[in-house]
């Protein structure tokens, strides 16, 4: 099996742009200004020996997206870019970082939109929230699912650009989306047509071929019924995600002398599990995302409220060591884990896939 890690920063910056309003030409520019939220998912190159090692390339990549967005932080974009749209502010922050050309960028413009990057696809995106309950009639006596309850549903929609203009693109997901809400929103989600059983996957399939029709580019639908827990489907593959946090204590102990992470410290670690499955025809899942909690919990509970220098695997601190030591103990008790991002704070992390 091979190991590809990756560096994972997240960064925030202010600006203002001006952009035509396609759908209202003569209503000229649009001013506004945004609180942008980068993250740059970058290959790690493989230097390590014995085992992987990211703590000094990881502040280093930081430091120089810190430098990039510096240029643009608190300033109108409009100087730098003739329509500093997504897709176009994407393009130029990659020009400027001229990093590995696998290197995948993504922009949250705003809290429900954004787009994403890489050296061969361009996507828009946009997120919609519906408030709904649902029961899963399939699930084992005494599971809690099998209640009736209810979630604010987030429902996130990729297209791929195609040549299209950003603008008439994000337009076109959104009246696309209209009629869709209009069926889900504080309503019963058993009681429509399709969505008998209405797990995040089985919603995820029920929306694709609706919104392809009218979004021919169409590039992945993601459904996400809680905070910590999701699916995404792209016509033919689900892969669901289950998030947990576990406090803990770190030394740094390759660290430079003087950096003070060689002092012990710690953080509030912020592990994703991705996974994929065929889907199960009854249950309606790939698998439970109360099974994956409970299957791992061995593993969250040598990690949360210790100090992980004193695990076997992980007595360096490094992140990307802590990541091949919970891959390596993880990869037994979930055999259809694919992926395993590991945020040490909200800038920085780092992320196994295999």
């Amino acid at each position: 099996m091979s190991l590809q890690y990756e560096h994972i920063v997240r960064l925030g910056f202010e600006a203002a742009r001006q952009l035509p309003d396609r759908n209202h030409p003569d209503n000229g520019l649009r001013h506004a200004g945004h609180s942008f939220a980068l993250t740059v998912i970058t290959p790690m190159q493989r230097e390590y020996g014995d085992g992987p090692r990211c703590a000094p390339s990881l502040i280093a990549l930081r430091e120089h997206v810190c430098d990039v967005l510096r240029e643009i932080d608190y300033g109108l974009l409009n100087e730098r870019l003739t329509e500093p749209n997504d897709v176009a502010l994407l393009d130029w922050l990659r020009q400027r970082l001229r990093l590995d050309p696998d290197t995948v960028l993504l922009l949250c413009s705003a809290p429900r939109q954004g787009a994403s990057t890489d050296e061969y696809l361009d996507l828009v995106w946009r997120r919609f929230r519906f408030e709904a309950a649902h029961r899963l009639p399939n699930v084992p006596e005494g599971h809690q699912c099998g209640r009736m309850h209810g979630h604010g549903f987030e429902v996130t929609v990729s297209c791929r650009l195609d040549a299209q203009d950003p603008g008439l693109l994000d337009a076109a997901i959104c009246r696309a989306w209209t009629p869709l809400a209009a069926q889900l929103d504080h309503h019963c989600l058993n009681d429509i047509a399709g969505l008998h059983n209405p797990t995040s996957e089985v919603i995820a399939a029920w929306l694709w071929p609706q919104l392809h029709a009218l979004l021919p580019g169409l590039h992945e639908v993601a459904v996400q019924e809680t905070d910590t827990a999701g699916c995404r489907f792209d016509g033919n593959t689900f892969r669901i995600w289950k998030d947990q946090r576990f406090e803990s204590a770190v030394v740094l102990a390759e660290a430079e002398p003087g950096d003070p992470r060689r002092q012990l410290h710690g953080h509030s670690y912020h592990l994703r599990l991705g996974l994929s499955a065929p889907l199960d025809q009854v249950y309606g899942w790939t698998v439970d995302f109360g099974d994956v909690k409970t299957l791992f919990n061995p593993i969250y509970k040598r990690l949360d409220h210790h100090t992980l220098n004193n695990l076997p695997g992980a007595e360096s601190g490094d992140i990307c060591a802590l990541l091949a030591m919970i891959q390596a103990q993880a990869g037994h008790l979930l055999p259809q884990l694919e992926s395993i991002e590991l945020m040490e704070t909200p800038e920085m992390g780092a992320r196994v896939r295999w």
